[in-house]
């Protein structure tokens, strides 16, 4: 019984030590990568846009990595309030860069931890002519199943 519990540890250690070594430059270590949130926006006013948000911290700044799986062809305003998807902040705690055919990456000088012991959320808008309108938001938790958000024809 002692070998097979020696063997399942050193199952469990070999797999923990197996990162994606992508060689592409990437120098971000797996202990870091495992403590990157991931963030699903959700589709809001029949927008038809989807994706996530990855963030992952950086020392006292975290890096938001956005990816649409479905966007506009247009540059899309994309930030981070205080609140949830549900009851949003107007005012954006953090602006990210515009969301460019369906990615976009920032990072904004704020801890994840901070993020995390509030209410935010990631949003993302039609245009920047039409910035009432979102078209897709996540709220940031360290739940990764996305929260239901609601969906209204109101703004267009």
């Amino acid at each position: 019984m002692k070998g097979v519990l020696v063997g399942v540890a050193l199952l469990v250690g070999l797999a923990a030590g197996c990162g994606s070594g992508s060689g592409g430059g990437d120098r971000t270590t797996t202990s870091s990568r495992d403590k990157a949130i991931l963030v699903q926006l959700q589709e809001q006013n029949f927008s038809g846009e989807a994706g996530t948000a990855t963030l992952t911290p950086q020392g006292s700044k975290t890096r938001v990595v956005i990816e649409m799986a479905s966007y506009a062809a247009n540059p899309q305003p994309a930030h981070i309030h205080e609140g949830t998807c549900a009851h949003l902040s107007f005012a954006p705690a953090f602006p990210l860069e515009d969301v460019k055919v369906g990615r976009s990456t920032t990072v904004v000088n704020v801890s994840l931890e901070t993020l995390l012991k509030a209410k935010y959320a990631i949003n993302v808008h039609r245009s920047a002519k039409k910035m009432k309108v979102y078209v897709a938001c996540g709220d940031i938790s360290r739940n990764a199943a996305p929260t239901p958000t609601v969906t209204t024809s109101e703004g267009d």
